[in-house]
């Protein structure tokens, strides 16, 4: 059982922490640990105790041991993108912030690796992958300020799943701090290893509850010598899904195959306008990358099948510069809806591709049921749709309409066979769902490994579930 601790003993937590901490590490004052209150998602936040801004291994594992002997909840933190609560303060935590943890430990060509600190930005990595000729593939769309430990942690999608798949297929191994305090090495940088179970499965999205990354061993891969990058206009949602069914069919596995719904359209050029018909139902964002040849072979496939499909346009990006400015129409989609209404609800499932037209069409109508403003867009070749809600939390009649209808998607969503989230995680915000998408053996299940390693439950505690 969780000892909550009162601000009234905020006094001897200090006093306690100094001995692990620097003081200026040790942050109590209100004004200092509003910012960590809450993380991207709307409505859900709760102000911790303190906030402790840890720079080594050691000083994580000696704050875990005192957090274990104390009973003192410890959440830990990155840069707070994530959309599910996961890294909200539970009552009298002790937020335990990474983002100090940057650096590139090592880039290993010859095996192609690098090892990293958790607090070091996804954009970072890409970055310095990339500057050596090759590819760290994850891409989730917060990638600039997003921190690795989190995606680890949230086992972080992106544009590039489709192909490439997400953060877990990157994740050779790690170092983590358990909530005992003790540090253990997981994996290796062999590519095959099937000595024991594997652990690496059970603590990469698991969202912070059974133990903290501290260095992170990641795959890079080489860099493609080609990408071409398509855009094709509908009338019609459902032409779009028959489109990415007919590439998939075909067979092509598209580098990036993305959608956005036509308030997610005229949001965009709202916001920042790349040209997109704001008349149009639904744009499909197709990218193929690889070898040259095969690259333009693709790219003339895919607007074939696209305007067989009832695509009404079909543009192909002539110069890299075109192609990144049709990418950033689907990368500026949330910040775009975000301008619209105080509060932005950006939602995360997954069905299968035969579903999509289906889910997307039950989404729009749903949204004039309850007389929401919802913007659709999202990941359509791995079927990870994105209904985006545009509210504001003052009004609780609206609000309330908006947890009814996200429970009508919840609803349909298992009845489709899909999934509540793809790639953002349970956290607080879908924990009451889970039972419904898993089925409670295996909720006891994951209760079971969380009493294994944290019988104290002091990590990131009432998150995915209650113990």
């Amino acid at each position: 059982m969780i000892i909550s601790v009162s601000v009234a003993d905020l006094t001897s937590i200090s006093r306690q922490l100094a001995a692990i901490l620097p003081a200026n590490r040790i942050l109590t004052e209100a004004e200092d640990i509003i910012p960590y209150s809450f993380d991207g998602t709307a409505a859900l936040s709760h102000r911790p105790v303190a906030v402790v801004l840890a720079n080594t291994t050691e000083e994580v594992s000696r704050l875990m041991k005192w957090a274990n002997e104390t009973r003192t909840p410890i959440i830990a933190r990155g840069s707070g993108t994530g959309l599910a609560g996961g890294s909200v303060p539970s009552a009298g935590s002790v937020v335990m912030c990474l983002s100090r943890f940057d650096k590139v430990l090592e880039l290993d060509r010859a095996n192609l690796t690098m090892t990293v600190e958790p607090g070091v930005t996804t954009q970072a990595i890409f970055e310095q992958a990339d500057a050596v000729g090759l590819l760290y593939p994850p891409d989730p769309g917060s990638m600039k300020i997003s921190t690795i430990g989190g995606n680890v942690a949230n086992n972080s999608g992106g544009l590039r799943g489709l192909k490439y798949g997400v953060t877990k297929d990157y994740v050779m191994g790690f170092e983590i701090v358990l909530p005992s305090g003790e540090v253990v090495w997981i994996g290796n940088k062999c590519v095959k290893d099937v000595a024991g179970y594997s652990l690496r499965e059970v603590f990469i999205g698991s969202e912070g509850t059974l133990g903290i990354f501290t260095k992170i061993l990641l795959c890079l891969l080489p860099k493609p010598a080609a990408k071409k990058t398509l855009l094709a206009v509908y009338s019609r949602m459902a032409d779009a899904a028959e489109t990415v069914s007919a590439i998939i069919a075909h067979p092509i596995i598209p580098c990036t195959l993305e959608f956005l719904d036509k308030m997610t359209i005229n949001c965009v050029e709202d916001f920042a306008p790349v040209g997109l018909p704001r008349e149009a139902e639904a744009v499909l964002l197709m990218e193929s990358d690889g070898h040259p040849a095969v690259v333009a072979e693709e790219a003339e496939i895919m607007a074939r099948l696209a305007r067989k499909c009832g695509a009404l346009e079909v543009r192909v990006a002539q110069t890299a510069e075109e192609s990144l400015k049709l990418a950033s129409a689907r990368r500026s989609a949330f910040p775009a809806l975000a301008r619209v209404a105080p509060t932005t609800i950006l939602e995360d499932i997954t069905v299968p591709r035969s579903e999509l037209a289906g889910m997307v069409a039950f989404i729009q109508d749903l949204g004039k049921r309850h007389n929401l403003r919802v913007g659709t867009f999202g990941h359509m070749g791995d079927g990870n749709l994105h209904p985006t809600f545009l509210t504001n939390e003052k009004d609780a009649e609206e609000m309330h309409r908006v947890e009814l209808a996200f429970q009508e998607i919840v609803t349909e969503t298992v009845r489709r066979k899909g999934t509540i989230t793809g790639e953002h995680g349970v956290g607080l915000a879908k924990k009451k769902f889970l039972p419904e998408s898993v089925g409670g053996l295996n909720v006891e299940i994951m209760r079971n490994l969380k009493r294994l390693f944290d019988p104290n439950l002091i990590l990131n505690p009432g998150k995915m579930f209650d113990c």
